[in-house]
């Protein structure tokens, strides 16, 4: 596992053949947050684009995890104007949400993760990838934290 992280603003993590990378990944993220200045929050805006964003964290890992064979690298980008989360897999099939659960689905837990992605981000989709994708993820940068580093 390959990590790679500054107060700069982009920082990456190498999974590929890692294990428990949903709370590695989770972890890197918080890190980073902390660097960024998002956490700890002083600020209820911030403390929930902080949950948002570690929760979209796990969501787009566990999914690589579930329908890409494991993921690749999880990217974090921050600009003062979104935060791009990124996760490369080895299946090319772009994700598919599921709307709303099918019969054999019906009450049976999961199924729901790119559900939550689109009820969080910003934005998000995905891209071709060195025999897999790319799946992208972007939350705004809350004003509580632009406002931080205007400060210095």
């Amino acid at each position: 596992m390959k990590q790679r992280g500054s107060p700069g603003r982009t920082w990456y993590l190498g999974l590929d053949g890692a294990t428990d990378v949903v709370t590695r990944s989770r972890d890197f993220a918080r890190r980073a947050l902390t660097a960024w200045r998002w956490l700890p929050a002083s600020a209820e805006e911030e403390q929930a684009a902080a949950d948002d964003v570690l929760l979209l964290v796990s969501e787009v890992v566990a999914n690589a995890c579930l329908h890409g064979g494991g993921p690749g690298s999880l990217v974090l980008d921050c600009t003062e104007e979104r935060l791009r989360i990124e996760v490369t897999d080895g299946n090319p099939a772009p994700p598919v949400p599921v709307r709303p659960p099918t019969a054999n689905r019906r009450g049976r837990p999961g199924g729901h993760g790119l559900l939550i992605v689109e009820r969080l981000a910003r934005r998000w989709g995905s891209r071709p990838w060195s025999g897999g994708k790319c799946v992208w993820v972007e939350v705004a940068v809350p004003t509580p934290v632009l406002r931080a580093w205007s400060a210095g």
